[in-house]
């Protein structure tokens, strides 16, 4: 421990009600509470608490409670505690800091911001609970020609489509940053709520390969895990270009977490740090990636979409106007909020933009140059309920991609130590004892469970709005109003004021 730091959490234990069984110590991975025999009664190390809760929560008698630590160094608005505390430990090590999950800072959402309007008497609202209601859409490219055989039939010229029951899908999060069972969990609620489970780039477990039709595998800088019949397993295939939490740089998978099973599934060396380059090494232009976009296609037969990600960056409508062109059928944007298994600190908390402020540029850019049909969009980074579903829909994008979201069903509490591969919830692990705590029967009923209430609620405020179909919803900026926001943030989201009149 770095002796200038003090710990920022205390863990309280009433001395009262603890009847020192032990559970505590048994389950933290930070090795926090331990037993004292000489006086019989538990003890914890503050310093080693992440804040996780576990111990918290599997208490038998409600006796621990986690609270930050009151303990401060002397007043400055300018040099607070964690800024302080940020320079002890590089001076101590020397090193890049490294966190995980999204960007904690206080900065806008703009979500929040953000009102949905409503129906009234001339435009009257729907119920969906006795009124058909539509939140089955298709991705993929929409301009095709109507064409009819011999017989005057239509023919079916689009090209391949993804379809969703839901317009939610669970963003990339590869094996590696989180466990098998929870990799599990998320194929299995893809496979019963209709929709798909992104693989990151980590690959596809063998195991997973009966999901494929659920599955969209991922092409990294790093092609950890790919091969032929990784992209012939997938319903769709994504080429990571950039992701929120880290825009311009590559992965990072510390070799803490590349297990045996890890190893053979990325194909690289047990135990040895997993870094892609920050650059496809083929890709340098527009031209590069429509080379990489039409050699998947022609690997796998032109049977499966190709979606290229991007990170939410200040001139991401003029490069979502390239993809657009070069023959990609899905753009997915992933705005600076959003989570990582392991990332730069100083990365993660300082640069890209926020998704909404991305988004509405892209949808508008796509539209003023008449391509918006050539692709689907995709949007993802701190998706936190069905209202920014609903929201993000409306600002243009096709359906959303939800991480942070999912883990919290699936039990994470948001200590952000994924990186050290010991989530005491068996979430970001790869220790086999701590893994065995998520049961992914439990877990992909939760996901199904969660999916399954923002779909009921989507439908709901749609209906509210006069709305019975995602497809009429998506980009109707009518519907939104802003709320304390500045005429440039109004601009840039394309909305008008709230009480403004049409």
């Amino acid at each position: 421990m770095n002796m200038y730091i003090q710990p920022e959490y205390e863990v309280v234990r009433d001395k009262d009600r603890c009847i020192a069984c032990r559970v505590c110590e048994r389950q933290c991975a930070n090795l926090v509470h331990s037993f004292d025999a000489e006086t019989g009664t538990m003890r914890a190390d503050s310093g080693l608490c992440v804040n996780c809760h576990r111990c918290v929560c599997v208490c038998p008698t409600h006796a621990l409670k986690i609270v930050k630590s009151d303990d401060t160094y002397k007043i400055n608005a300018n040099w607070d505690n964690q800024t302080i505390n940020e320079v002890y430990r590089q001076a101590n090590s020397g090193g890049v800091l490294l966190s995980s999950m999204g960007n904690p800072k206080d900065y806008p959402v703009f979500w929040d911001k953000m009102l949905i309007n409503a129906s009234q008497v001339t435009n009257p609202p729907i119920d969906p609970l006795r009124e058909p209601m539509e939140t089955q859409l298709w991705l993929g490219k929409r301009t095709v020609k109507i064409e009819r055989d011999a017989n005057g039939k239509l023919k079916n010229t689009l090209p391949p489509q993804l379809k969703l029951k839901v317009p939610i899908m669970f963003s990339a999060m590869s094996y590696g940053s989180i466990s098998y069972n929870a990799h599990e969990a998320l194929a299995r609620a893809a496979e019963e709520l209709g929709t798909f489970y992104n693989t990151g780039e980590g690959g596809l477990h063998k195991d997973f390969y009966k999901y494929g039709k659920n599955t969209i595998v991922q092409v990294a800088s790093g092609r950890f895990g790919v091969h032929k019949e990784y992209l012939d397993a997938a319903a769709a295939i994504e080429i990571k270009m950039g992701q929120g939490a880290k825009p311009g740089i590559g992965g990072h998978l510390p070799g803490e977490k590349i297990s045996a099973d890890v190893s053979e599934t990325r194909m690289i060396p047990q135990g040895v740090d997993a870094i892609s380059p920050a650059p496809h090494h083929d890709i340098y232009s527009i031209e590069d990636l429509r080379q990489l976009v039409y050699s998947l296609k022609e690997a796998t037969d032109y049977k499966k979409p190709v979606i290229v990600k991007i990170a939410a960056v200040h001139n991401c409508a003029a490069i979502a106007s390239g993809i657009a062109r070069s023959g990609a059928d899905i753009i997915a944007i992933d705005g600076y909020r959003g989570g990582t298994g392991a990332a730069p600190t100083r990365i993660r908390d300082n640069v890209g933009i926020p998704i909404e402020l991305a988004l509405a540029q892209i949808d508008e850019r796509l539209r003023e140059e008449g391509i918006r049909d050539e692709v689907s969009v995709v949007v993802g980074g701190s998706v936190r309920s069905s209202a920014d579903v609903v929201k993000a829909i409306a600002l243009g994008a096709d359906a959303c991609y939800i991480g942070t979201a999912a883990l919290l069903a699936l039990g994470c509490h948001l200590c952000r130590s994924c990186h050290t591969g010991k989530c005491n919830w068996g979430i970001a692990t790869q220790i086999p004892e701590l893994v065995k705590r998520l049961n992914p029967d439990v877990g992909y009923k939760r996901l199904v469970n969660l999916v399954t209430a923002w779909n009921h609620e989507i439908q709901e405020m749609m209906g509210g709005m006069g709305i019975n179909s995602v497809e009429a919803l998506r980009g109707n900026r009518l519907m939104l109003r802003g709320i304390g926001l500045t005429d440039t943030e109004l601009s840039v989201l394309g909305i008008k004021y709230a009480g403004e009149s049409m």
